[in-house]
């Protein structure tokens, strides 16, 4: 008997996820030599941060301090 796999989200909140994200955020993608990624992770995680607000965060002061 298959069983059937259980979704996390509602219709609903996968609709409203993704009208936010249309709505609120643009993406950027950048490319780091291999392994770089791997560095960069365990950097933000001991930080207490995920890898897109550390790299969001290194950017803006990056920017505030070259100006």
């Amino acid at each position: 008997m298959p069983t059937e796999k259980k979704t996390r989200y509602t219709d609903a909140q996968k609709k409203a996820a993704e009208k936010y994200l249309k709505e609120s955020v643009e993406d950027i993608r950048i490319r780091v030599p291999k392994g770089q990624k791997a560095i960069i992770k365990a950097h933000a995680e001991q930080q207490g941060e995920s890898m897109n607000h550390f790299v969001t965060r290194a950017i803006n002061e990056t920017m505030e301090r070259e100006q």
